[in-house]
């Protein structure tokens, strides 16, 4: 009787009640529907600056292969080849369109002349600082249509998100 009485206890303890029940499936949506309008957002963003990039002459793919070298600095070929999942020999040929088209340039590395490290160039940096301008022009003309309280809680939701993130251990403080 005691163990039914404690199981009963300890089963009533783990099962939400009704209403936390409902309270989790809602925060569960609310997560859901502000994932969906990030990505949105992030993908109308990347549209735009997609075709003004096309113009002139950076893909996709290369503008790929500059955030992964801006994110983790230059790299041999056989790691951009292994970032992206293609083969050696593609990674090369994306590589090589790259450096006709002036945005990388590959360096044999001293110790091991068989180590082929890629970098940007000038011109690749640029690419990506007019794309990060471009970013937050539109950034700022969206965040103009609000009034200053709206302001400030995007302001204390994304300190909140920013929070989340580093508990996570997925980036820094910045």
């Amino acid at each position: 009787m005691i163990v039914r009485v404690t199981r009963t206890i300890v089963e009533s303890l783990d099962a939400p009640s009704p209403e936390d029940a409902a309270a989790v499936e809602g925060a569960a949506a609310t997560v859901d529907a502000i994932i969906a309008d990030i990505q949105a957002a992030m993908c109308r963003i990347r549209a735009a600056g997609s075709r003004r990039l096309l113009e002139q002459g950076v893909s996709l793919a290369h503008m790929h292969v500059l955030w992964l070298l801006e994110d983790q600095g230059p790299l041999p070929m056989s790691r951009i080849a292994e970032a992206l999942d293609i083969s050696l020999s593609n990674a090369t040929g994306l590589v090589d369109r790259m450096e006709e088209r002036g945005l990388v340039e590959r360096a044999r590395v001293p110790q091991d002349r068989r180590v082929v490290i890629v970098r940007p160039t000038d011109r690749g940096r640029s690419v990506m600082d007019e794309l990060e301008l471009l970013r937050q022009s539109h950034m700022e003309r969206i965040l103009r249509h609000l009034d200053p309280v709206q302001l400030a809680g995007v302001r204390r939701a994304l300190d909140d998100v920013r929070a989340a993130y580093v508990a996570e251990g997925i980036g820094g403080g910045t």
